[in-house]
């Protein structure tokens, strides 16, 4: 018996491994560089909020005021501030917000434009808004009242960073602008042609 070794089929084995070792290197050359490229991504830090919203309360939240034609009533007087985090800096305009409540107590109608607040220290100095800041200290109402009507509504304005630091507001003051609507009539007759 003789076994014949036929050329072909030998080089054709031999082929065959050396394919096969050549396409494991390549798979495992590429299974290297694809872990060495997800590994070496940046990292990312995901940040916290770089503001934070404040609320602080007036104390007293409510307050009733008498003048000698009006009666001014607030009430839920709150202080609004934007804070950076990191700093602890109010980065904007902190805004006074709150309800408002007007009586007409005189006997006459009473035209009322606006109310202005004025912040005021302890020792009754005004506190000023700093440059820069956005001030709207005028609350506009432009109506006019008849003896014991009521109007009511928001209260939204701006308050100096500075009244907002700690013991700097001690007081507020409130000034409502007014017409009296008594009006007066006078009557001028012109005399006139057209030709």
């Amino acid at each position: 018996m003789t076994l014949l070794h036929h050329p072909t089929e030998g080089s054709v084995t031999k082929k065959g491994e050396h394919r096969m070792h050549l396409r494991k290197i390549f798979i495992i050359l590429a299974l290297s560089l694809a872990i060495g490229f997800l590994g070496c991504t940046k990292e990312q830090k995901v940040e916290g909020p770089k503001q934070e919203r404040i609320t602080k309360n007036l104390v007293p939240p409510k307050a009733e005021l008498k003048g000698q034609n009006f009666l001014v009533e607030l009430s839920d007087l709150k202080v609004f501030m934007t804070i950076d985090t990191a700093s602890k800096e109010i980065v904007e305009t902190p805004s006074l917000r709150g309800h408002i409540k007007i009586t007409n107590k005189s006997k006459d109608t009473q035209d009322v434009q606006a109310v202005t607040l004025e912040y005021l220290d302890e020792d009754r100095k005004p506190i000023p808004f700093s440059s820069g800041e956005k001030v709207a200290k005028i609350s506009l109402f432009l109506k006019a009242m008849k003896p014991g009507e009521i109007t009511e509504g928001p209260l939204d304005v701006t308050i100096p960073r500075m009244a907002t630091k700690e013991k700097a507001l001690g007081k507020i003051e409130i000034n409502l602008v007014y017409v009296p609507a008594i009006f007066k009539r006078e009557t001028m007759i012109l005399s006139e042609k057209i030709e």
